[in-house]
């Protein structure tokens, strides 16, 4: 059974179709929605469409950590609430974990956005992906459940809880990049727009792959 976990944060507007498109697979799985504190309709929203619901104190890899205690599936999808995956997301991932050499991964990527540069970093981001092994939130990282235990989970980190852990997952063994992409949510570049948001994420990537402590604690 695979296991998916949605952290939340007042995700009330967006969690109905992300659980939508979950429901749509028809391989084994539990939803469970780890939230932080939310004090919109969020935890309504999840219980009314039967995901298991957990409460923590905010933080992403708090949020993440906490779900995947309470999970009963030997592989975890840890998945944004603005991230919708493709009816047969499910079924790839059980296909690619009968290969044991494959620890985990994620899927490739693209925005709800018509924007030609997000297209582009979109495939950029692929590219790295399969290179590297490194996978953002946001495209949904899967992970045998026993590789997660043995990694500690996800490290309490103000940014980058993501990345460091895909870096640390890569190097437990063979990590994979499926298809069809997952569809991200483009909303976090409406302010400062698509190229000066990257260019930011670009120069923090830099920070931390530098050095530059991220740590919560």
């Amino acid at each position: 059974m695979i296991s998916i976990v949605i952290p939340t944060l007042n995700e009330a507007e967006r969690l109905p179709l992300t659980l939508k498109c979950i429901r749509a697979n028809t391989v084994a799985h539990e939803i469970i929605v780890a939230d932080g504190g939310s004090t919109d309709a969020t935890l309504q929203v999840a219980m009314d469409r039967g995901a298991k619901v957990v409460c923590s104190d905010k933080g992403r890899a708090r949020q993440m950590n906490a779900g995947a205690e309470v999970a009963l599936g030997n592989i975890l999808l840890f998945l944004h609430a603005d991230t919708q995956i493709h009816p047969s997301s499910l079924t790839r991932i059980e296909e690619v974990v009968k290969d044991r050499r494959v620890v985990g991964g994620g899927f490739a990527r693209k925005f709800d956005s018509d924007s030609m540069f997000l297209r582009c970093s979109c495939a950029v981001a692929t590219l790295r992906c399969s290179i590297f092994g490194w996978f953002l939130g946001d495209q949904g990282i899967f992970v045998r459940r026993e590789v997660f235990e043995r990694l500690g989970g996800f490290r309490e980190m103000t940014a980058f809880e993501d990345v460091d852990f895909s870096r640390r997952l890569a190097g437990r063994g063979k990590t994979a990049t499926l298809r069809p992409a997952v569809l991200s949510s483009a909303r976090r570049f409406s302010q400062r727009g698509p190229f000066l948001t990257t260019c930011r994420d670009i120069w923090m990537t830099c920070q931390y792959l530098g050095g530059k402590n991220y740590s919560a604690k």
